[in-house]
């Protein structure tokens, strides 16, 4: 839309408070809310950064929602923010980034250093030191033998695993323990992160004090440095001071912005503990203001954050705020008497300034996904999708779509495609590229539209992908990554990065994760295709996997000797004769 287009359909609004929506075909690019419709709209026709320009010229039909109150138009903006994820709004993104320790709700429950406990599991933390959480754990392991394998590896042994020999799992698997005593482990090692130090402490000073009697002056040393990170777990591991006569739940909230990025820490009191952490990254593209779009403020990121982040979750008793948000934000909290203060001594300063440290952690040294973008010419590709395929010899054709999200993997995002049975790989590609590309242009896909797609392959596969990219027409930057040589394809001829960039490594984490995923896959549906090894007596089905898994596919067993097939667990000499007979 030109100026003259948005002042038309300004003038054709109310001026009254409401939401409005700039649009490009079925896409929402951006959502805002406004006192008076029409005067917000209208300051459109005269944008002050090149990026909103950009996306008025892009949209082609500006839409809106009136609403009762300012309030109302707050909550419908959050709401549709949060569903739509438009390209040019804030959109809140969360950055799990603390670890805890958690004891799992088993029978014989296992202790791990995790950010996404298990469902029931007993958690304790967060924690800012992940280093002396480590060092605590493997300490607790030391005293009280506790399991970290997983359930895969727990169920069904017969002997115990290695840890057991390194004495650091007292093997209940095998009964080496009874259930009850430990229990009673657990239940020590839980009383230390209720704050119980001597648990750990007490038998550790021992064990230290003995070994340096009898001379043993390096594990002496050893069990020094471990007692040291164990005594300070609790005063100076990262916690803030806590007031347990403080009955009230409380956020405290601060944000960083660092460009067009921007990231809230939360910090979440219940009775004077801390009992939660989280990072939020925002999307800083846009910020709604009063009359017109301001620059990014840390008071904005905010004001953004608590109507997404409250819109659907429980209010606290009251929010810490490191700045003061919009006017209508605080009447909004306090309407849902929420008590919200700006800090500027004492103990809530302090947690304000804990919570602002946090919010600053990533800092502006080192943007491994920023510095992508800049060595490849476009925007920070926050959203990375990756494409691989696998079959073997034309069989049991599938392809992989994986997700990172700022440098990370978003497995909630991963998608598979079986792929038709054919021995060429940028048909394949092809047909994957193209599968995607057109569930995104006719809305069928749930996901938002990535900043790049990354193929595994060299130029023949970047080139069926770009094909593919064209006939739908879904405008998306793309390049390829191969294997061989670790040479980034680009659209503009094949480059060579050094070995040890840190945007080499982004893209190799995603070509390897697509990898990974594909194989898995793959491997998946050749063990459930019925093949002729099926029709060979003595040949069960998982013969058969053992068989396809040793030589990847039919026509390798096919060439495979006697010798070779009698390699095979459960395969003998009759039976692999009998296969050379058959096949």
């Amino acid at each position: 839309m030109d100026a003259e287009a948005v002042r038309t359909r300004a003038n054709d609004l109310p001026p009254e408070p409401g939401v409005y929506q700039f649009r490009d075909g079925e896409t929402t690019l951006y959502v805002g809310k406004a006192v008076d419709l029409r005067d917000r709209v209208r300051s459109y026709t005269d944008p002050r950064s090149g990026r909103i320009r950009g996306m008025v010229e892009r949209a082609d039909r500006i839409e809106f929602a009136v609403t009762d109150t300012e309030t109302q138009a707050l909550l419908l903006e959050a709401n549709q923010i949060k569903r739509l994820q438009p390209r040019y709004n804030v959109r809140l993104k969360d950055d799990k980034s603390y670890p805890l320790v958690a004891f799992t709700d088993h029978e014989v429950p296992r202790i791990e250093v995790t950010r996404d406990p298990e469902e029931g599991s007993v958690a304790y933390g967060p924690f800012t030191n992940k280093g002396r959480v480590d060092a605590v754990v493997k300490a607790i392991r030391d005293e009280h033998r506790l399991r970290g394998c997983s359930d895969h590896k727990y169920a069904n042994r017969e002997r115990p695993c290695l840890d057991y020999e390194m004495g650091i799992c007292s093997a209940p698997c095998t009964g080496e323990i009874a259930t009850e005593a430990y229990a009673e482990d657990v239940a020590a090692a839980r009383r230390f992160f209720e704050g119980e130090t001597g648990v750990l402490a007490d038998p550790l000073r021992r064990r230290m004090e003995t070994a340096a009697e009898n001379a043993e002056f390096e594990r002496a040393a050893n069990l020094r440095d471990r007692l040291a990170a164990v005594e300070a777990f609790h005063g100076d591991g990262g916690e803030a001071v806590s007031d347990r006569r403080d009955d009230r739940t409380v956020d405290v909230l601060a944000a960083a912005v660092e460009g067009d990025v921007a990231r809230v820490a939360r910090l979440h009191s219940e009775r004077g503990q801390l009992v939660d952490r989280d990072r939020h990254r925002l999307d800083a593209a846009v910020m709604d203001e009063g009359d017109d779009p301001t620059p990014n403020t840390p008071a904005a990121v905010l004001s953004a954050f608590l109507t997404q982040y409250y819109a659907e979750r429980e209010f606290p008793d009251a929010v810490l705020l490191a700045e003061r948000p919009d006017d209508d934000v605080v009447d909004w909290l306090e309407g849902e008497d929420v008590a919200v203060r700006v800090p500027g001594a004492g103990r809530e300063a302090k947690l304000v300034e804990l919570a602002l440290k946090n919010a600053r952690k990533r800092g502006g040294r080192t943007d491994p996904v920023g510095a992508l973008g800049e060595r490849l010419g476009i925007d920070r590709p926050e959203r990375i999708e990756g494409f691989d395929v696998s079959h073997a010899s034309g069989t049991a054709a599938v392809g992989s779509n994986v997700c990172f999200v700022d440098g990370s993997a978003a497995t909630s995002d991963y998608r598979r495609k079986k792929l038709a049975d054919r021995n060429d790989d940028y048909a394949n590609m092809r047909e994957l590229v193209r599968w995607r590309a057109t569930r995104a242009i006719e809305g069928r896909d749930d996901r938002p539209d990535p900043d790049l797609l990354l193929i595994d392959g060299g130029e023949g596969q970047l080139g069926a992908a770009r094909d593919a990219l064209a006939e739908i027409g879904w405008d998306v930057p793309v390049v390829a990554l191969a294997k061989a040589e670790e040479i980034v394809v680009t659209p503009d001829g094949p480059r060579r990065w050094p070995d040890d960039t840190s945007e080499l490594h982004v893209l190799q984490r995603v070509r390897d994760e697509a990898h990974r995923f594909a194989v898995q896959y793959h491997q998946t549906v050749r063990d459930e295709v019925r093949t002729v090894l099926d029709d060979v007596p003595g040949v069960g089905p998982e013969t058969r996997k053992r068989l396809l898994r040793r030589f990847g596919s039919v026509q390798n067993v096919r060439d495979a000797s006697v010798e070779d097939l009698r390699d095979v667990d459960g395969i003998g000499k009759t039976t692999a004769e009998r296969l050379r007979d058959r096949l």
